[in-house]
């Protein structure tokens, strides 16, 4: 008995202390500090979560900006599927893939020509990309111009306001959020 109680003592302690008070004071710092990345960086439209930053989505419409195509599964963007396709540089499924998207693209762009920016053909390694490049974003602005009926320059801002810049620039590459712009977009209205 004379064990006992000093140990229930400090099991109850140490349970108050790492189960309670701990959890609740990180949790109180990072809503204080940090509160969009401690709420999944939630993007709002009209007072409604609309996605998250953080994860892609799958855009299709003329409209809009399409982000990196998605090897989730069987629905694209899936994040309880997160992967990648998993398809080497040498299998043709891989290439058979990229030549469709190719397709897709050439066929949803065709004031484009010149190559495709890879990103646009490739799925990464998450399958969940929110980003993508500056040049895969200028690829698709003379459709989304042409479907929105808004000047080409008007567009052409919103890619250069929704850029995310790599600080400094040699700490890789600047990108773009597929779902901050296209909010952007809709914003127009």
């Amino acid at each position: 008995m004379t064990y006992l109680r000093p140990a229930l003592v400090m099991l109850i302690l140490l349970t108050l202390i790492t189960g309670i008070a701990y959890p609740l004071l990180t949790t109180g710092l990072a809503q204080l500090l940090f509160p969009g990345a401690a709420n999944g960086s939630l993007l709002y439209r009209d007072d409604k979560a609309v996605g998250s930053a953080l994860i892609g989505q799958n855009f299709t419409r003329a409209d809009y900006f399409w982000g990196r195509p998605s090897a989730t599964g069987d629905s694209a963007y899936n994040p309880l599927a997160s992967a990648g396709s998993n398809l080497a540089a040498t299998n043709p499924a891989l290439d058979k893939a990229i030549a469709e998207r190719a397709a897709q693209l050439r066929q949803a762009n065709p004031a484009m020509s010149g190559p495709i920016p890879i990103d646009l053909l490739t799925a990464s390694a998450s399958g969940l990309d929110p980003q993508i490049s500056i040049a895969a974003a200028q690829y698709q602005l003379a459709r989304v111009a042409a479907a929105r009926h808004l000047p080409p320059e008007q567009i052409a801002k919103l890619i250069e306001d929704n850029t995310d810049r790599a600080t400094p620039n040699f700490m890789g590459e600047s990108v773009v959020n597929v779902l901050k712009l296209n909010l952007a977009l809709d914003a127009l209205k």
